[in-house]
């Protein structure tokens, strides 16, 4: 029997090409499966089989665990106290291993010993042609359509398969069998039957990729693309940047005619791309992602990663975009929020902030309009700017002499003090399941404090544009949070 077995080993090897050693390891795992089942329990086989006589031997084991972790399952573990009794040396993860009677051969099954292995075998074939795809460290995955699988198409090259989800198709792009397909490889997921690799032809990464083909200056290294953002199908913005003052980025992404853009155009079911020039500058890059739109003004607001775009009425339509889409890429390029507004609208805004930083200035300094307005007009918009700007700057202030700035300067650390002593104790006020919930910092909690949120069910019973206009919060995150106050309302329910 051990003289058939090397034959069976020898011939399948041969007949599919894979090494001995595979094919000893799924006659291994067939030889355990089966002898699993002589026992009640879940237990660990493990079969050795001697690669040169065929004779093979029959363990079961107990993996290591520390003591402290506990017997998750029982008819596989040992604690770590109670192997060392048997094996003083032995260290946690190792194995407790006990011989046990092998089973013959014969009484497999032909069948299912021979189904196990050949599965064993499919499976080594798979991951020895996906290994060699991979290895070639392609970032493009061509090939052709050849079949659809629950709304996925799965993608055929050569005798490798990728899957492209319908949510990683162009929209309205309608792909048949035998149609010639290019997409980005995002992942290799070996869980997946039949098609491992993951594809998307809708990610930034493949535009960016496409046009790497298209433009030998990238690969080169004199140009850059430092950003994409897209709206599959539709419209695209790429922002790129040129390490050589010679090379013109833009054009040279464009190409003579056109010809670049318009082969990455083709190949995206005409997506429109625009060229914008990459910038250190936050302001300028911003500027330059809203193109074609013209400028009047912009505002940078650092601490809420925001700007404030004014354009004329004529640009105005032109910057937002049909359906938002020219403001939207230009946000998702640059990564910062972007407020597009009129001249009026810009004015109007600015003459509230004005009016609410007045105010603070009056009430918390204890001083007139007309000083605020001086503050206002040299640029502080904060107590924290009037205390702790180096006093050299306020000092340049013609209205104001060394007592007047000193003493503002007190009064605001004074304003300051009072406002933590009081953000404290709102905070204490605050009940101990809401400063628990996940997602709060002491801000947060201080700023439900001061609306009268003191309980987690207070904070539950928010509806989402309420907690936005207390907390400041984008909606997404203030529906987060809410439903993760609601969580206790429903876990009774689910148990």
């Amino acid at each position: 029997m051990n003289r058939e077995m090397l034959m069976l080993v020898d011939a399948i090897s041969r007949e599919k090409n894979v090494e001995r050693d595979v094919v000893f390891g799924a006659v291994e795992s067939a030889l355990a499966q089966a002898t699993k089942k002589l026992y009640a329990g879940d237990v660990d086989i493990r079969v050795a089989i001697d690669r040169d006589s065929g004779a093979y031997e029959t363990f079961r084991r107990w993996h290591v665990v520390p003591d402290e972790a506990g017997l998750q399952l029982p008819d596989q573990e040992i604690l770590l106290f109670e192997a060392k009794e048997e094996v003083p040396d032995i260290e946690v993860d190792e194995y407790i291993e006990e011989p046990v009677e092998s089973l013959p051969i014969g009484r497999i099954g032909a069948m299912a010993a021979k189904q196990v292995i050949l599965q064993k075998i499919r499976d080594a074939e798979r991951e020895m042609l996906l290994n060699d795809f991979m290895s070639r460290g392609e970032k493009i995955f061509t090939g052709t359509v050849k079949r659809l699988d629950k709304g996925d198409i799965i993608v055929e090259a050569g005798r490798v398969e990728g899957r492209l989800r319908r949510s990683e198709m162009i929209p309205k792009e309608n792909l048949r069998n035998g149609d010639r397909v290019r997409a980005m490889i995002m992942e290799v997921d070996l869980t997946l039957r039949g098609a491992p690799i993951i594809l998307s032809r809708s990610a930034p990464e493949f535009m960016i990729e496409l046009f790497r083909n298209e433009v030998p200056e990238i690969e080169q290294g004199l140009l850059e693309i430092k950003s994409c953002a897209r709206d599959p199908g539709s419209r695209a913005k790429i922002a790129v940047l040129s390490h050589d003052k010679r090379v013109d980025p833009i054009g040279t992404c464009v190409g003579v005619r056109g010809t670049r853009v318009n082969a990455v155009t083709n190949e995206l079911a005409g997506e429109r791309v625009d060229i914008v020039l990459w910038s250190e500058d936050p302001a300028q890059f911003v500027i330059g992602a809203l193109a074609p739109a013209n400028v009047s003004s912009i505002v940078v607001d650092e601490e809420k990663h925001a700007m404030d775009v004014v354009v004329d009425e004529e640009n105005l339509a032109i910057a937002i975009g049909r359906g938002g889409q020219n403001v939207r890429l230009a946000s998702d390029l640059t990564g910062w929020k972007i407020n597009i507004m009129d001249a009026n609208e810009s004015a109007q805004k600015q003459a509230e902030e004005t009016s609410v930083t007045r105010q603070l200035f009056m009430e918390k300094l204890d001083v007139d309009e007309e000083i605020a307005d001086i503050l206002i007009h040299e640029g502080f918009t904060s107590l924290e700017e009037v205390a702790y700007v180096p006093i050299a700057e306020m000092l340049e202030i013609e209205s104001f002499d060394e007592d007047t700035v000193n003493e503002l300067r007190a009064r605001a650390k004074d304003a300051l003090l009072t406002m933590e002593i009081a953000k404290e104790e709102s905070v204490e006020s605050v009940s101990q399941d809401l400063r628990d919930l996940e997602g709060l910092t002491p801000d947060l909690i201080a700023k439900l404090a001061g609306a009268g949120v003191h309980t987690r069910d207070d904070l539950a019973d928010l509806a989402v544009d309420e907690l936005t206009e207390i907390t400041g919060q984008s909606a997404d995150e203030a529906k987060a949070l809410i439903l993760k106050a609601r969580e206790h309302w429903f876990a009774g329910s689910q148990e």
